[in-house]
């Protein structure tokens, strides 16, 4: 069965955008396109951010609004509910990395449990998401995950760690809202992993709200999800998966070749991509169990999940099947999908311009290194800019 090819559609895909939010778009990645710029730019804002230089007006004007919401929950109101409008639902995602003590984690928790009880009132927010090492220390759960014994003050940190996940799986299902649960670096994945299954067991007893995430460039993550699977049949509990590919190539592979270990990482991206989409079709296998919520910039894979819940009469707004993009990319999918009656969720990054930085570096960086997507936002915006020259 073949998909209707709806992704082209830039009248759908940019609607909420002005002439001008169209030019800065087309702007922004015209320069994240010049490898050596983003290279440049990075160094200069981190060396402006170290030395305190009165930058945070041009960041706001610029990247940061193009790729945030807004430096609080309050200010990303006007973006949740424009996109709303046209049917794309919002994740707030607190995007302040590289804390490292519990007064800071403490903070990332409650800002986390605000968010929820944001959402509560807001049929815009069906969920909420965290990454782990905002509520603990990387070396800790890396620790943890290997098995080693931990001192008397490292199991008491231990289970502050563990306390600020239930709290915040314990809220979500109060207010019936999903909780996305980030994947990161492999070394710390385990303990994890370990984690996010406990909160499941825990929580999602009639239905997912805890959902743990798979990044498909691990070659080991099919057989998780299938073990996973064996043990809420045997338990008697539900799951909640995001898939994504995965953010620490580079990372995950040099690591390995240092330390002299085997790399998790599926040996090209088309191994990845059969990887991603294998693990798609098992979940759309197994609704009775689980709800997917698909975090995927690729047009392929979107198209391919179209047409398998098509051939499964899978009805297009099924709530256990949700399709999920960044904000300030992929509008011509997330957009386009809304407007053909699919659920579809834009993770929303907020949090203080000099603190959510780091992310934005991030960003701008994949974007320089993922083979091909910013040639495509820049052919869909200049779509875009033209067909409004016309009208």
């Amino acid at each position: 069965m073949s998909t209707e090819r709806i992704f082209d559609n830039t009248k759908i895909a940019f609607a909420l955008k002005s002439d001008s939010e169209l030019e800065r778009a087309y702007f922004l990645f015209k320069m994240i396109s010049i490898e050596p710029l983003v290279r440049i730019g990075t160094a200069a804002t981190n060396f402006a951010i170290k030395a305190h230089l009165p930058i945070e007006g041009l960041i706001r004007s610029t990247v940061f609004d193009h790729f945030c919401g807004g430096v609080n929950e309050e200010d990303c109101l006007p973006v949740i509910d424009k996109m709303y409008e046209k049917g794309v639902s919002s994740v707030l995602d607190y995007s302040v990395e590289g804390k490292e003590n519990d007064a800071e984690f403490d903070a990332a928790m409650h800002t986390t449990l605000n968010i929820i009880d944001f959402a509560s009132a807001k049929d815009a927010m069906p969920i909420a998401v965290f990454k782990p090492t905002g509520f603990g220390r990387l070396k800790l759960f890396e620790k943890v995950g290997s098995g080693a014994a931990l001192t008397t003050s490292e199991k008491a940190e231990w289970d502050r760690v563990e306390n600020r996940f239930d709290m915040v799986c314990k809220r979500g299902k109060a207010h019936d809202i999903s909780v996305l649960i980030d994947a990161e670096e492999s070394w710390m994945q385990n303990a994890s992993d370990a984690l996010v299954t406990k909160m499941m067991q825990k929580y999602n007893t009639e239905k997912p709200i805890v959902f743990n995430t798979l990044q498909m460039y691990r070659w080991d993550r099919m057989e998780f999800l299938k073990k996973e699977h064996a043990l809420a049949i045997k338990n008697g509990y539900f799951l909640g998966f995001k898939l994504v590919r995965g953010a620490y190539l580079e990372k995950e592979n040099e690591r390995a070749n240092v330390l002299g270990y085997p790399s998790p990482m599926c040996k090209s991206k088309a191994e990845t991509d059969a990887n991603y989409n294998a693990a798609v079709a098992y979940m759309l296998d197994h609704l009775d169990r689980m709800s997917l919520f698909s975090g995927s910039h690729n047009e392929e894979s979107s198209y391919l999940m179209m047409q398998k819940m098509a051939e499964k009469n899978i009805p297009n707004h099924d709530a256990r099947v949700w399709f999920g993009q960044l904000y300030g990319m992929s509008d011509h999918i997330s957009f386009n999908l809304a407007a053909h009656g699919y659920n579809v969720a834009k993770y929303i990054p907020f949090g203080p311009v000099r603190d959510v930085m780091p992310y934005l570096i991030r960003r701008a960086e994949e974007n320089t290194s993922v083979a091909g997507q910013t040639g495509r936002e820049l052919a869909l915006l200049t779509k875009e800019k033209n067909r409004r020259k016309l009208v």
